[in-house]
Formats: C-alpha cells, sequence, structure tokens
C-alpha cells in the first residue's frame, strides 16, 4: 500500500468532518460523518443514515450531497465517527462504490500521527473497476 503525508487540505476535510459529527450526529440513526473535497476546492459534508434494512454510509450520502450541490469531482475524502471515535476507514461496499464514481479519489485513514491519504484503489487489493467490464 502507497502511502503519503497529509496535507493542510486533508486537515480540514477532518475537522469538517468532525465538526459535523459533533453539531449533528444523534443518536443511533446518524453516527457517521463524511466529507469531501471537490475539485473546486468546496467542501461538502454528510451523515450516514443508518437503518436495520442497510441505510447508506456516510460516504455513500456525501456521493449524493455532492451531487445535488453539482459537486461531481471529489477528490479526497473522509469520514468520522460520533463520540471522538475518530477517523473511520470505508467499508468494502463504500469503496468500491467511490472507486466507481471516482477512480483517482484519495481518501483519508488512520489514527492520530498515523492519519495518511492513500488511494481509494489501494484499499482494494485486486481491484474490479466496473467501467472496464461494461460492453458497449
Amino acid at each position: 500500500m502507497s502511502t503519503s503525508n497529509r496535507t493542510p487540505v486533508d486537515e480540514k476535510l477532518v475537522a469538517a468532518a468532525l465538526e459535523v459529527a459533533r453539531r449533528y450526529a444523534r443518536g443511533d440513526n446518524h453516527t457517521v460523518a463524511a466529507a469531501g473535497r471537490n475539485a473546486d476546492g468546496r467542501i461538502v459534508t454528510a451523515l450516514n443514515a443508518y437503518h436495520f434494512t442497510g441505510g447508506p454510509c456516510a460516504e455513500l450520502v456525501l456521493i449524493g450531497a455532492a451531487a445535488g450541490q453539482g459537486a461531481y469531482e471529489l477528490t479526497t475524502v473522509v469520514a468520522v465517527g460520533d463520540r471522538e471515535r475518530g477517523v473511520i476507514p470505508p467499508c468494502g461496499r463504500c469503496r468500491q462504490v467511490l472507486l466507481d464514481y471516482f477512480p483517482e479519489v484519495r481518501i483519508i485513514v488512520g489514527q492520530g500521527a498515523d492519519l495518511r491519504t492513500v488511494p481509494v484503489a489501494d484499499l482494494l487489493p485486486e481491484t474490479y473497476v466496473w467501467a472496464d467490464h461494461q460492453v458497449d
């Protein structure tokens, strides 16, 4: 897995996600916040929508929220847990969806001094790229 040092942009994303988690995460329905930076510099935030039937993770809500704001080129994404749980990595489904929507997106992972930004493909060994398997 290749890694790189965090940039100030990453720190702003972590801070934005933490602020959303602190202000708006309430009870069991909203426990994870996500933030993404669009190619034009805008930061978009979102919360998960837990439901026993498998409601969407914060990263998936983020994709929809970004699209609703005309932000179609997310370059960096981070998710954080409520109750000061810090940065959490995306689940397998979110990794795949992020790769399919934004093949070049970078994901902030790790904890504390070990926070780092990695390409989403690094989080998916033997990556399956959906677009590569479509028949024209």
